[in-house]
């Protein structure tokens, strides 16, 4: 239970650090608060505890990997930005991130062989 509590302890700390952010000057390094790795420190420190070090390495370099739907979805922003309001422009890059995300996860279950 105390475990449970510091996981979820650790996601209200970084959206604290963005909305405290987000008012300051540098509004921009808001943006660099969820790279943080607080999630993906506890899903290393899970993957670590209850599996073999291999299946860690496949988690982190599946992580890597992650980063293309991250950068699609930041693309995004960018650019339907320039033509879209707020609602419209997180709603379409959300799907954005989604479709990249459902490819990466079909490609990396079909070509990934463990082992």
């Amino acid at each position: 239970m105390i475990s449970l509590f510091l996981k979820c302890l650790l996601g209200a700390i970084a959206v604290l650090l963005i909305a405290l952010l987000s008012k300051s000057r540098s509004f921009f390094v808001s943006g660099l608060v969820p790279l943080f790795p607080t999630f993906a420190l506890i899903a290393h420190y899970i993957v670590g505890t209850e599996r073999v070090m291999g299946d860690l390495r496949v988690t982190a370099l599946f992580g890597l990997y992650s980063l293309i739907p991250y950068a699609a979805y930041l693309i995004a922003v960018y650019t339907l930005s320039l033509k879209y309001n707020l609602a419209w422009t997180l709603s379409l890059a959300t799907v954005i991130w989604v479709i990249f995300a459902c490819i990466l996860l079909v490609c990396w279950t079909k070509f990934y062989t463990a082992g």
